[in-house]
């Protein structure tokens, strides 16, 4: 099955040359990372092995969209390709579930991207350690500008982003970020390179809230050959990462793979399994879910996300909703506005606006901007996504979180 899921459109004769060179270990952690076990680890990878999404029938699907409570199995069958034809039952369900717990309200948020250098080489990405593109850092005044800039939109929530580079983007120029962020909004998200519990801790007394880490995809075997070099290469601390979090203190955790990448129905078996495993173990945590598409990067111009069209999309997000229909479900601006728009009028319920991925993208006297991670499709400023929400009969929603 597995060799139905190559993307080619990622690969040139110079990743294929570098794919057969020798590399390290990617099960094996590397010195001075923490290993908390494998206890969830083991059981989301032995479900997603266990998981032929071919067996199921549209009498499984059925049951499963008038369960009033979903269980793992009922997931498994709303993602199967049975479910397809069944797209708007599954999608009314999922309206019905998200309605019952958000009403009609939609969080917005931008992304910061405060750094551009990378340690990974990440096949698929813009800014692996091997793409040649601008790369910058903002110093500590630069931050300030650019987050007085955004708060200036009305904008209380930011998602703060770096490359993966511990030696440029220190865990302390990272606390320094967050400390900065507090002082312009009320909600601080977190997407950077995985770290220990303790960092974790450190950078949540320092304002961080919630953490997103991308596990790109959950095969084990293909993510060896899509992650050749760099501390991302170790597969198990990358899955652990959201468990160290809320060990470290952090209110909520967000979890997403890379549609695209592999099989998208075992990933994203995967990634609600995770989820829902870690919510057992810790009631407490807030669960995110991101639902990313492979998008072009500079110098690749190629890539898409295979198999992963628009039917497909829904059918994954309304499938999290219902299996988890406390969290919350983030559509990126990977996704043109219409799509982004039909998915929060259904089961997502959050959205960025105002967007760049680049690098000092919100004030123009930043002179030495960075190149952009990804293209993006939507590029709607703040008050045109605010008003499109108004406009669906949804309720924009800046923040849902204030310390007292």
């Amino acid at each position: 099955m597995e060799n139905q899921h190559i993307n080619e459109s990622i690969l040139s004769e110079e990743i294929l040359e570098d794919q057969k060179k020798n590399r390290i270990d990617h099960m094996k952690y590397m010195p001075g990372m923490e290993d908390i076990g494998s206890e969830i680890l083991d059981q989301v990878v032995d479900a997603m092995h266990a998981y032929d999404y071919d067996k199921y029938t549209a009498a499984d699907v059925k049951q499963a969209i008038a369960h009033s409570s979903r269980t793992p199995e009922d997931f498994a069958a709303l993602l199967s390709p049975a479910a397809l034809p069944f797209i708007e039952e599954i999608a009314q369900a999922a309206q019905i579930e998200t309605r019952k717990h958000f009403g009609n309200s939609v969080y917005m948020f931008t992304p910061i991207y405060i750094a551009n250098y990378c340690e990974n080489y990440c096949i698929y990405c813009g800014f692996n350690c091997h793409n040649k593109i601008k790369r910058a850092q903002l110093n500590e005044s630069e931050i300030e500008k650019e987050m007085q800039a955004i708060a200036e939109t009305g904008l209380q929530e930011i998602l703060i982003l770096t490359g993966e580079s511990r030696n440029k983007s220190t865990v302390e120029y990272i606390g320094n970020a967050c400390k900065i962020a507090r002082k312009y909004f009320k909600v601080i998200g977190l997407e950077i390179y995985p770290v220990n519990s303790d960092e974790y801790a450190y950078l949540h007394a320092c304002g961080a809230d919630y953490v997103t880490v991308f596990q790109e995809t959950y095969n084990s075997d293909k993510y060896e050959t899509l992650h050749l070099a760099g501390h991302k290469r170790i597969y198990p601390y990358r899955v652990n990462a959201q468990e160290r979090a809320i060990r470290g203190g952090m209110r909520g955790v967000g979890f997403g793979a890379l549609l695209g990448l592999d099989d998208f129905r075992k990933d994203a078996f995967a990634t609600g399994y995770h989820a829902y495993l870690l919510q057992r173990k810790y009631p407490h945590a807030e669960i995110a879910f991101s639902c990313p598409r492979l998008r072009p990067i500079i110098n690749n111009d190629r890539i898409n996300p295979m198999d992963v069209h628009e039917k497909q999309l829904l059918q994954v997000v309304c499938a999290y909703r219902l299996f988890m229909p406390f969290a919350s479900i983030t559509v990126s601006t990977r996704e043109c506005a219409r799509v982004r728009d039909n998915l929060v009028g259904i089961a997502a319920t959050k959205i960025s606006a105002g967007v760049s991925t680049g690098i000092g993208s919100h004030v123009d006297d930043i002179e030495d901007k960075g190149d952009d991670q990804f293209e993006i499709s939507d590029g709607r400023n703040v008050e045109e996504v605010y008003d499109a929400l108004l406009s669906n009969n949804l309720q924009p929603v800046m923040s849902d979180y204030i310390y007292v």
